[in-house]
């Protein structure tokens, strides 16, 4: 392994909104400032269709064109963007921290950790062998391979809602499968989809079994309430059904909850001196956009006091 030799004074773990903000004002301040991200910058952002809520935009901004302006923004300022994924972090005596990746180990001063988090499987069978082929949980991503066809949307929250009204743009009917008898997701989005004359709902109802061998062709569904089961005919399935933190890089390192959620003090300090968390990552975080950005904001104004200090 290499060894980059000239420390960073902070590395950003994560390029969603949370990590892409931090970096932007730690670069701001003449921090050098390095970003890790293993996929696409963006996060969740580069993957959905439209956000409406994000202050500024009234007609809404495209999810992938907010993300390219935000590290465009970021790298204006010196933020360097490495496509790669970080495999342990290390404290060292002289209280820095070894960064280190597949094939490097790079020195930073401080850490801020934005990792988010991952969306969450059914945990049902046939569901992990018929990813790809039906199985989707992404509407942004797979929803046009799905044109003219029948899907399932599992979930009663706004990314399920939102991404089940972005499928009728392609498919002819989407049902909403939703374990409970009313929805979480907010007033407008609820109102959108109950309008919408393509979708329809199934309540008080979960998956049990993805029905199929080479694509999906149907689920099994158990109602809650009785304890009935029947096979329903679909030729999709996209799953919204939470999120799950993507914090075992930092797990035994510092202190998390029982759901691997990173446990935060004031200022966004972790039990570790020099590093911090912001966004999903963070138990208690507000899953926005608005909020991941503030967060990171936040972090790294923290991280700055921090170095200073």
């Amino acid at each position: 392994m290499m060894n980059q030799n000239e420390p960073f004074d902070v590395v950003v773990i994560g390029g969603g909104g949370a990590g892409m903000t931090a970096a932007l004002y730690t670069s701001r301040a003449n921090l050098k400032t390095a970003l890790f991200e293993k996929l696409v910058p963006g996060g969740q952002i580069a993957v959905t269709d439209l956000v409406e809520n994000y202050p500024g935009f009234p007609e809404g901004v495209l999810g992938p064109d907010i993300a390219q302006k935000m590290q465009a923004q970021a790298e204006k300022y010196g933020t360097q963007f490495f496509y790669d994924e970080v495999t342990a972090i290390e404290k060292k005596p002289d209280q820095s921290f070894d960064i280190k990746t597949v094939s490097q180990v790079y020195s930073a001063r401080s850490v801020i950790l934005a990792m988010g988090a991952s969306f969450r499987m059914l945990n049902v069978e046939n569901e992990r062998e018929l990813i790809g082929k039906g199985v989707s949980y992404c509407a942004t991503c797979d929803g046009a391979f799905f044109k003219a066809k029948e899907v399932v949307v599992v979930g009663g929250g706004d990314s399920a809602l939102q991404e089940g009204i972005f499928l009728t743009r392609f498919a002819t009917k989407v049902t909403i499968v939703h374990r409970r008898d009313s929805l979480r997701a907010s007033p407008i989005l609820q109102d959108r989809a109950k309008s919408n004359p393509k979708i329809e709902f199934i309540w008080d109802t979960a998956v049990q079994k993805v029905i199929g061998k080479d694509k999906v062709e149907g689920l099994t569904l158990k109602n809650l309430k009785t304890g009935a089961e029947k096979n329903f005919s679909t030729q999709g399935l996209f799953v919204f059904v939470g999120h799950d933190p993507n914090s075992k890089l930092v797990k035994g390192l510092i202190d998390m909850n029982d759901h691997g959620y990173v446990l935060t003090q004031e200022s966004l300090h972790t039990s570790v001196d020099g590093i911090f968390a912001a966004g999903e990552i963070r138990q208690g975080a507000v899953k926005q956009l608005v909020t991941a950005c503030g967060e990171g904001c936040e972090a790294a104004l923290s991280a700055q006091a921090y170095l200073e200090h």
